[in-house]
Parts: structure tokens; sequence; C-alpha cells
């Protein structure tokens, strides 16, 4: 039996060979944690193993975080430094592999000044507008993943002491990965083509609405453009053609809305980590597609800052499909971490929409817009999924068909 240290160089692996399909003489980004460095440099050995020409770091850190938003002066939140947005725009224009680390404490900036968040959203999304265009269109392979951090194993898991807390993290977010101590390249492959096959039942359908129900009130109907497809598991880099896995883990299968064609309440069936608060027992209503009106019983000022980045902030930009008996679901834990709650549960993302249109990457971005494609700077999961969630399929020849019933597939 392999050991936890084992175990976590094969998942530096898999991040590497599945999640980024990282080739030889490529530059590797690694976003992460100071905290956890040790793990970064895991990663960068494994990558220097493969090939990789060089890999340079993006660090961060809790702490510095929370104490910038607490006491830095107050005109720094409206711009980004240069060299940070250069960093960013270099290592896309040429293609280079970004691989994320997520790892924080979900509640850092809780009691920090949500304005001064909201700013520094704003800044940081005009900066980097040219980076996310290029990650949202695949130009480059990226990977978000996350490790534990201590702060976060404690929510997780509020009974066990520190260590015992990470390793039992470490352990779980292994196992999402299918990391079990086989060849988790070969689980993670068997998995994806799973997560295919589903895109191409979904596919062949083409729903023009979907509309959903459940017992918590959700209550929404959803117009998908004409062309949309469903993508899941695995990506395709537009500059190499290659296959890339830009989640580990992922349980979903996703699309697209038509940006003014949502109309109902839903209610998020989990609570949402979002800038170091957590938000919860909240949701929206919409009219023509736009969030007219916002609640929740926690976090209400974050919630409301965060639809109000800019003007797409306020419309849905992604629909994404999750089985409730998923993996991440029957672990029975709250991971206060949208990589993780948004793969146990049915979801939707306010903000920016990933163009899943045939032949989006030749469109102009007028006529992208003229198809529905909602445009932001911001890009926020929030979770839907229950155990008697029905998810009714409206085809183009008017058919309806049960696409979840009691919150899985029925296809």
């Amino acid at each position: 039996m392999k050991t936890l240290r084992e175990k976590q160089e094969d998942y530096a692996r898999l991040l590497l060979a599945e999640g980024l399909n990282l080739q030889k003489g490529q530059l590797l980004a690694i976003d992460c944690p100071v905290a956890e460095a040790w793990f970064a440099r895991l990663c960068a050995r494994a990558a220097y193993d493969m090939g990789c020409r060089e890999v340079v770091m993006n660090w961060s850190d809790d702490v510095l975080a929370r104490e910038k938003y607490l006491r830095a002066a107050d005109e720094v939140f409206d711009s980004v430094h240069s060299w940070t947005a250069d960093f960013y725009e270099k290592v896309s224009a040429e293609g280079g592999a970004w691989l994320a680390i997520h790892a924080s404490d979900p509640e850092n900036l809780k009691g920090c000044d949500a304005r001064r968040i909201q700013r520094a959203q704003i800044a940081s999304g005009k900066a980097l507008a040219n980076f996310r265009k290029r990650e949202t269109n695949n130009e480059f392979p990226w990977c978000v993943c996350s490790v534990p951090t201590e702060g976060w194993a404690k929510k997780v898991f509020p009974a066990l002491e520190g260590p015992a807390a990470m390793e039992r993290l470490w352990e779980t977010i292994l196992e999402t990965a299918y990391v079990d101590g086989g060849d988790a390249a070969a689980n993670w492959r068997a998995h994806v083509a799973e997560l295919q096959r589903r895109t191409e039942v979904l596919n062949r359908l083409a729903f023009r609405t979907l509309h959903y129900q459940n017992g918590l009130g959700t209550d929404l109907t959803v117009a998908l453009p004409e062309s949309h497809f469903w993508a899941g598991g695995a990506e395709k880099c537009l500059s190499t053609g290659l296959d890339f896995s830009a989640n580990i883990p992922s349980e979903e299968v996703y699309t697209l809305p038509v940006k003014t064609g949502v109309e109902g309440v839903v209610y998020a069936s989990k609570p949402l980590s979002l800038h170091g608060n957590l938000i919860d027992h909240f949701g929206f209503e919409l009219k023509a597609g736009k969030i007219v009106r916002a609640w929740a019983e926690k976090g209400e000022d974050v919630l409301q800052k965060a639809i109000a980045v800019d003007e797409g902030a306020s419309y849905l930009g992604e629909v994404a499909l999750v089985p409730y008996d998923s993996p991440i679901s029957r672990s029975g834990l709250l991971f206060y971490n949208t990589l993780f709650d948004e793969n146990a549960a049915c979801h939707f993302a306010f903000g920016e929409a990933y163009p899943c249109l045939t032949g989006a990457e030749t469109m102009a971005p007028e006529e992208l817009r003229a198809r529905g494609v909602n445009e932001s700077m911001t890009h926020v999961d929030f979770m839907v999924g229950t155990a008697d969630l029905s998810i009714t399929g409206v085809t183009a020849d008017g058919r309806e068909v049960p696409v979840f019933v009691n919150g899985n597939f029925a296809l």
C-alpha cells in the first residue's frame, strides 16, 4: 500500500500530465500559497522531470491578504501593479501551462470591508482581462486544484486536531481526484471518458430549455442557445489541439445559458465561500436573465457586491450538471471550497460564460453577444443540486425529456 507521501507525488504528476498535459519545452506557471510551498516544489520537480523549460511562481498568503484589506491605503484597491499584469499577460500569451493551487482559510477575509474586496476584484478584472479571455477560450492549458491548509482543514473537520485534520483532508482530496494508490492517470482517464459519454448524450438531444424544480423552492427555466454544446472532463487547448483537464477534481458537465433567457427563482443548496467570506442560505430571482433580487441569511453584503462587479455579473454564465450521488456528495462533507462543493451538486455560475458554442473560436465579440454569451470580469459558481432536484429538458420539436430525477441523471 502506498504511503500518503507517495500518493501526494502521484497527485502532483496527475496534475501535470492529465490536468495540464504538460509538454517538453513548455513554460509552467504555478499559483500557490506560501504555506504550501513544499507541494509547489513537488510539482516543479515533477515538471522538470517531464522536460518543462522553466517553472515560474506566483505566491499568495492568507495572512498578508487579510492585513492588506484591513490596513493598506485605500487607493491601492483601485489598481493592479503593472508587473503583476505583465506576469499573467506574458505567460498566457506564450501559451505557458498554468497550475492554480487554491488553498486558503474559507473565512480569512471575514470582517474585511466588502467594498474594498469588490474594488480590488474590479481592478484585477480590468488589468487581467486578456489573460481571463485566453483562459476562457482555452488558448493555453490550465488546471485548478487544491491542497489542504490548516485553517481550511479545521473548518472541514472541526473535531480533529490540526495534524489529524490536515491528513484527513489530504486523503479526501486524493480520493476525489481518483488517486487511490493504483494508476492515478488511468483512473482519471476512465473518469473523463464517462463524463464525455454524458456530454455526447446531452449534445444529441440539443435541448432548447431546461426546467429546474426542488423542495427548496427552486423553479427556474433556462434557455440554451442554438448550436450550444456540453463539455466536461477534458478540454481542448486551441493553440496545441491537446486535451487537458481544467479542474481536478471534476464531476460536472456544463454549457452556457442564453444571457437573457433565464426566468424564475433559484435557491442555493450549499454555502458559498467567496473572497474569504461565507455566504449561506441565499438565492436569486431572475427576469429576462437578470438577477433582480438577491438575498442571504449570512454574507448578504458580500453577495450583493459580487453581483454588482459589472453589468454581466448579474446574469448567469454557466449551467452545470452533477449527480447527487457523485463521490464528493457521498462523502457528506461541506468543503467550504467551490472547487469541491460545485462537484457535489448541480450548479450555476453568475458572470462570464465559457463560449460553449460550435464555431465560437472564429466569432467576433459582437456575434458572441448576439448569440447570448454573457461577458463579465467575474465568474462565481453556486450550488443548487439537492436529493429531490428534477430537471426537464425541452427539445427543438417540443418533446419533454427527464434529465434529472431525484437529484441524479435520468439519461
